[in-house]
């Protein structure tokens, strides 16, 4: 149970306190409402003695009564009713004492830690306690207990009266009337010879004191000093004493008297209970109707209102109009504590000690003549009629006369000999089967047991739980059952008994009392929280169903306050429709007491979070609360409320500074920069940082600025937001909202608008952007941007939103604050300590100056090469601000993809596609017929030939480009070396003619994906020649050196590829140049088509020593076809040692074009092999892309008759004599013979670089090669012979097996290859001799 003001002692005395009743004259009364008071209410806060009391026992034994508090009352004569349960009247007022009983606000609550809940809620529970006191007082008199009898009756006469005498005299036979005539059950008196007390009551401010006085020794004579008492009150003069403060107890007390002064008039009240009842059930609190409109909450007003206007008079409660005690001072205050005092010292304490000496020596009388009694008289013993709840005693039973010594002990604090005579006549009541009677010494004797002093015996629990289940089930009196329940839980709760205590007050639930069942079920509550182990699931549970109660009872105040009590515990904990079911009635009953913000907040919590609820139910929840808020949004039209729904999420908010770019126009590609579409990609990011250093480290001579800060032109959850992002004025921002529709119903959102609020002064004010009506489905995320237009300032960003219902017409108007949290700050041990968090500055924006906008677009950019190809495309620069550029420049992930061609050497190119002039890559020279091979030379300076950096500066004209201007400039592209698909990206980096401006430059990105696919493989090799200087023609330098170029076709298209043509091979070194080519068919142009190679070979011979210091490259060009290719002019001629020149005739749509390219090899050292390709890119085939698993196809192994379709011989001279010493190569003429064993067509590949690795080839020499064509594709015919002439090339004598071609063939209509047998015939020798 919750906490008590009292203790527990103080309690159960309080509980059971002599009852004193009050007979007034008219006149009398006349003088005490001169205070706005009665005499009994006059009386009521001097009733508790501040001193001791002592009386003698029946063993003359003295016993000190403490702390004494007696019960003063007004006569109230009344029909007899049967106690076994409160009147209507009586539960009315009840219904009000707990209804105007309310917690304080502000008070500090307790907080009680309990696991991982930390619940904050009232220790005290001061509208139970009051209800239990007047709960107490209101009982009924019952005739099995005398507890609540009247033990003195009080004749109180005015001073002023004619004959003072005489109206005591007519008092005292009024009251021996009430008490004797039969007439009157009610009240009940504790012995027939009652006590009467004589009070004069002298009227200081209008009566004779002297006269006064001399009646008081009248009545000394005739009734005793101890029987009567002078009262004087009413000393306090208005006119003198105005401003004097005087304090009034009477204020808390008054209340109390609300029920015995209502009982008198409930029976002719218009409003009584069953109409409050059923004004209660018109609506249920926990009733759900999904089939109402949206104004259903106008029954719930309803009820309201009708509750208040059978609400109690206020006059009634205060006791009148005006203060209490107005004509009393402090003196008389202690003159009427003082006569209390004086009444229960000397006449009450004494009568009760004399009674219990009368009722001990007849109880012993009795039973002294029962024992003597022969026992044949025990059998004829009177039979009274007897039940099983109750029994009729007369008055002189010695059961009653036990009993009501018992309560007399009890009364006046002598608990040991109360429970004895408990004790005594709970054994008779038993044997008699008088259940009631018995029930009551029951329960009295295990109070007495409790109060006893130093505890002899322990508290029976077992008398309290025989006596609430004999009310209960076989008396069915409730109202005993509830007293001796509060009685109990009390009890058993300073025991540490809590789990004891709530099961009892649980059991006493019933649905006869939504009152009391309500309060009980709360202090059940609070035991399970006060327990050693709080058990804070049932607090909560049991803290729901009191609210239930409390919510029929009409208590809604209270009702309201165990939900929220409740909902700490069932809050954030996966309860879901738990926390939806106290939500909904905490905001309907918050809607009900007219606190619309908290029933808003409740109806906030459903809404917000995830619901399990059905759609329906759902509907029901979003109905509901659209009423309230609309009816909140009435009161306070001012303010902008927050909305619910839809939920926003805030950390998704995308912030992107600029225009959106435009998309393609006819055949311009616009550059694809950033936009909202793309995915954030940290790798992606740093690489564009790295970029964008490189710029800005060229723009200031190689060192990055202290305070450079990365462009971020799109602002997400994991860009860097922790310093303001900076804005152009005049410039768009496009902010992007998430939104997310927790309903399984749709929301219908209109009006959406972001709002911001500026901090720079004189700003003009800033206009809302609307967007068009939009609709959210269940489970839907959505997201919308809304362009904002920034002048000026520093501001911060929310949403207003409109949100209409989909079942009506109701629209209502708020807003969502976007309230970004920063990331969690993890850097110092406080921080990993604890949980904070950065700052998010995305929405706060600092608007910068006019800077230059720019923007590119790209004209036939190709979106396919092929390896080496170089292709001519234009880029397109415009200004479209208002504010010139400068300081252009690019830096790219593949430098070597692109050059810039300069618009003075470089016509411009038309935009049309039909247009093919100066589309070429090469700027070409005729060449007239020449013997020989001869090479063509060109000297270049080191400088024009030095490596380019990363940042490319971009030549446009006058280095500035103005507002509204825009240039062409062509755009040289080579396709990647490698093949597949490339990603490659540009960076284009600007800056403001003007300086100071917080934002130093601007940047554009561009990201382009080439798919390169296969052309040739070049690999070179060189070795010294073996021919004298004096012997080499045409050198008239020292030795020369031998190149040779094998060259591979490894494009894999047979379809659309045809073939390509080595037109030119070009070198550029400081120490080396070409000097002719010495192969030995004289070939102008090789030719290869698909899977076919070829062997060229060059001579090599060292440059001419430079006079000048001027370090200086030599350009030779050998041309193979009809026009030579100025490599000087060419963008990659410079990077690379060797340069092949190549022509692709390609098919496409049934047209034959012409691509152009160059392939590059870097020879470093004599006698190593360089490629164009790496070795892995070599060896590997192009292999498709799979989407799917699959199985790998089976490995076919060849067949005996497939090795066998083509059978082979060479026909060669065994020896060839050759003068090494003139000629340092020696080519010797092979033929090869291939034959068509079979009678079908074979497809043949012929491949010349095999080397063979029998043991029979590594015996003898190999250093030899072919030259020419090294790869052949034919096709035999059924049984056909084809001689093949081939060309073996020797640089010294020896011994050399010929027999290395490898040869493979298929039938035409088979897709696999299979290898001759021929490779493992006996080697094919050869003798070369040195002549």
């Amino acid at each position: 149970m919750a906490q008590c003001v009292q203790s527990v002692q103080e309690f159960v005395q309080d509980s059971f306190v002599p009852m004193v009743a009050v007979l007034c004259s008219e006149e009398a009364e006349r003088v005490t409402r001169k205070n706005n008071l009665n005499f009994a209410e006059l009386l009521r806060p001097f009733c508790r003695l501040t001193s001791e009391g002592h009386m003698r026992d029946p063993n003359n034994q003295v016993q000190v009564v403490k702390n004494l508090r007696i019960f003063v009352n007004n006569v109230v004569t009344s029909p007899n009713r049967p106690p076994t349960a409160l009147s209507h009247a009586q539960s009315k007022i009840l219904n009000e004492v707990v209804l105007s009983c309310q917690p304080q606000e502000g008070v500090v609550n307790n907080v009680v830690t309990a696991g991982d809940y930390d619940l904050n809620f009232s220790a005290t529970t001061p509208w139970f306690e009051t209800y239990r006191e007047n709960f107490l007082q209101s009982m009924p008199a019952s005739d099995h207990e005398f507890l609540n009898h009247y033990l003195a009756c009080l004749l109180v006469v005015s001073s002023t009266e004619a004959v003072p005498v005489e109206q005591f005299l007519k008092l005292s036979q009024e009251q021996h009337r009430i008490q004797h005539s039969g007439e009157y059950t009610n009240p009940k008196w504790f012995i027939p010879n009652t006590l009467k007390y004589y009070v004069l009551l002298h009227d200081m401010s209008e009566g004779d004191e002297q006269r006064a006085d001399a009646v008081y020794e009248d009545m000394k004579q005739r009734y005793g000093s101890q029987g009567c008492y002078l009262l004087k009150m009413n000393t306090r003069s208005f006119s003198a004493e105005g401003d004097e403060q005087i304090p009034d107890p009477w204020s808390q007390y008054l209340q109390r008297n609300i029920l015995h002064t209502q009982v008198r008039t409930a029976a002719s009240s218009t409003y009584t209970i069953e109409r409050l009842r059923g004004l209660v059930e018109t609506i249920h609190p926990l009733q759900l109707d999904i089939t109402s409109s949206s104004g259903s909450l106008h029954t719930l007003g309803a009820v309201k209102t009708e509750l208040k206007k059978g609400a109690r008079d206020p006059e009634s409660l205060a006791g009148g109009a005006g203060s209490h005690g107005a004509c009393l001072t402090l003196n008389d205050h202690d003159h009427i504590r003082q006569f209390i005092q004086e009444f229960t010292f000397r006449g009450l304490l004494p009568h009760i000690e004399k009674n219990i000496r009368q009722l001990n020596d007849q109880v012993k009388t009795l039973i002294l003549k029962i024992w003597e009694m022969p026992p044949k008289h025990f059998c004829s013993c009177p039979e009274y009629p007897k039940t099983m709840t109750s029994s009729w005693y007369p008055p002189e039973a010695p059961e009653l006369q036990i009993r009501k010594m018992a309560d007399l002990c009890f009364l006046v604090q002598h608990y040991e000999l109360a429970y004895s005579c408990y004790h005594t006549a709970k054994k008779d009541f038993l044997s008699d089967q008088a259940m009631l009677y018995a029930a009551g010494a029951l329960e009295m004797a295990a109070v007495s047991a409790f109060l006893q002093a130093g505890a002899p015996r322990p508290y029976p629990a077992h008398y309290m739980d025989t006596a609430i289940q004999t009310y209960r089930d076989v008396c069915k009196n409730m109202v005993l059952a509830e007293r001796c329940v509060l009685l109990n839980a009390e009890i058993l709760k300073s025991q540490g008994k809590y789990s004891d205590a709530a099961t009892l007050l649980i059991k006493m639930t019933s649905e006869d009392s939504d009152l009391r069942s309500a309060l009980l079920l709360e202090q059940a509550a609070h035991c399970f929280i006060n327990m050693r182990n709080p058990m804070v699931r049932k607090f909560a549970f049991h803290m729901i169903l009191a609210g239930h109660r409390f919510s029929k009872a009409g208590q809604r105040r209270h009702a309201l306050r165990c939900y929220c009590q409740a909902m700490q515990v069932y809050k954030e904990r996966s309860w879901s429709l738990a926390e939806d079911h106290i939500n909904f009635t905490i905001g309907r009953q918050s809607f009900t007491l007219r606190q619309p913000e908290k029933a808003v907040i409740a109806f906030r919590q459903i809404l917000t979070n995830d619901s399990r609820q059905t759609a329906t139910q759902q509907s029901a929840f979003l109905r509901e609360y659209l009423y309230v808020y609309k009816l909140k949004r009435i009161l306070s039209p001012d303010c902008l409320p927050q909305l619910p729904l839809p939920c926003i999420h805030c950390s998704a908010t995308r912030v992107y500074f600029g225009h959106e770019r435009r998309l393609a126009e006819g055949e311009k590609q616009a550059a694809t920069h950033v936009s909202l579409d793309q995915e954030y990609d940290q790798d992606s990011a740093d690489m564009w940082c790295h970029l964008e250093e490189q710029l800005v480290a060229a723009a200031n001579r190689g060192i990055v600025p202290v305070n450079f800060q990365p462009t971020q032109c799109c602002l997400n959850s994991q860009t860097d937001n922790q310093r303001h992002p900076l804005a152009v004025v005049e410039e768009p921002i496009i902010v992007e909202v998430t939104f997310r529709n927790p309903l399984k119903v749709s929301l219908a959102l209109s009006n959406l608008s972001l709002l911001w609020r500026f901090t720079a002064d004189d700003a003009p004010p800033s206009k809302e952007k609307m967007t068009n009506e939009l609709a959210i489905t269940n489970e839907e995320i959505l997201a919308l941007g809304v362009g904002v237009t920034v002048y000026s300032g520093f501001f911060v960003l929310c949403c207003h939103i409109n949100i209409h219902s989909t079942f009506d017409v109701m629209v209502v108007h708020g807003k969502q604050d976007l309230m970004i949290q920063g990331p969690r700050l993890n850097q110092t041990k406080e921080d990993k300590m604890t949980v904070r968090h950065g700052h998010d500055q995305r929405l706060n924006f600092i608007v910068t100056s006019p800077m230059p906008l720019m923007e590119i677009f790209f004209l036939q950019f190709p979106t396919a090469l092929l390896c080496g190809e170089i292709r001519k495309a234009y880029v397109e620069f415009c200004n479209v601000s208002s504010v010139a550029l400068c300081g252009l420049r690019v830096v790219s992930t593949h430098p070597d993809f692109f050059s810039f061609g300069s618009q003075a050497t470089t016509p411009l190119t038309p935009v049309s596609p039909t247009s093919a002039e100066n589309n070429s890559a090469y700027k070409t020279l005729a060449t007239p017929p020449q013997s020989g091979s001869a090479a063509f030379e060109m000297l270049v300076s080191a400088e024009d030939f030095s490596q380019p950096s990363g940042v490319i500066d971009i030549p446009i004209d006058g280095s500035t480009l103005q507002p509204g201007e825009s240039t062409q400039l062509p755009l040289w592209l080579r396709g990647p070396d490698q093949e597949g698909v490339h990603e490659i990206n540009f960076l284009f980096y600007y800056e403001s003619t003007g300086k100071g401006n917080k934002i130093s430059h601007r940047v554009l990105r561009h990201t382009v994906f080439i798919c390169a696919s296969r052309s040739l493989s070049v690999q070179a090799s060189a070795c010294r020649s073996c021919v004298p200087p004096h012997h080499s023609l045409g050198d008239k330098g020292g030795g020369g050196t031998l190149i040779f170029i094998d060259v591979e076709n490894i494009n894999m298209s047979e379809a659309g590829m045809r073939e390509f043509h080595i037109v030119q091979v070009s070198s550029s070194s400081q120490h080396w140049r070409l000097h002719k080519c010495i192969n030995p068919a004289k070939d102008k142009d090789c030719k290869l088509t698909s899977r076919e190679r070829a062997k060229l070979c060059f001579r090599a011979t060292r440059c001419k020593p430079q006079k000048d210091a001027i370090k200086k490259y030599t350009f030779t060009d050998l041309n193979l076809g009809n026009e030579r290719v100025n490599q000087k002019t060419s963008s990659w001629s410079r990077t690379f040692f060797w340069c092949v020149s190549l022509q692709a005739y390609v098919v496409e749509d049934n047209k034959q074009l012409i691509l152009e390219g160059q392939l590059h090899v870097a020879l470093q050292t004599i006698g190593k092999e360089a490629s164009s390709l790496t070795p892995r890119e070599e060896a590997q085939e192009m292999v498709l892309l799979k989407f799917k698993s699959q199985l790998p196809p089976p490995v076919i192994l060849p067949s005996a008759e497939l090795s066998q379709l083509v059978k082979t011989s060479l026909h060669y001279p065994e020896t060839y004599t050759h003068p090494f010493v003139q000629d340092s190569l020696c080519v010797v003429p092979v033929t090869l013979t291939l034959s068509n064993c079979s009678l079908a067509q074979v497809d043949v590949i012929i491949d010349l670089r095999h080397k063979g690795t029998s043991p029979e080839t590594l015996e003898v020499h190999s250093s030899f090669t072919w030259v020419g064509q090294t790869q052949y594709k034919l096709q035999l015919k059924p049984q056909e012979v084809l001689c093949l002439t081939l060309q073996a090339c020797f640089l010294q004598a020896g011994v050399y097996n010929l027999n290395t071609p490898r040869v493979f063939a298929k039938p035409a209509e088979q897709g696999a290859m299979c290898e001759t047998s021929q490779q493992t015939a006996s080697p094919s020798l050869i003798f070369i001799n040195n002549a």
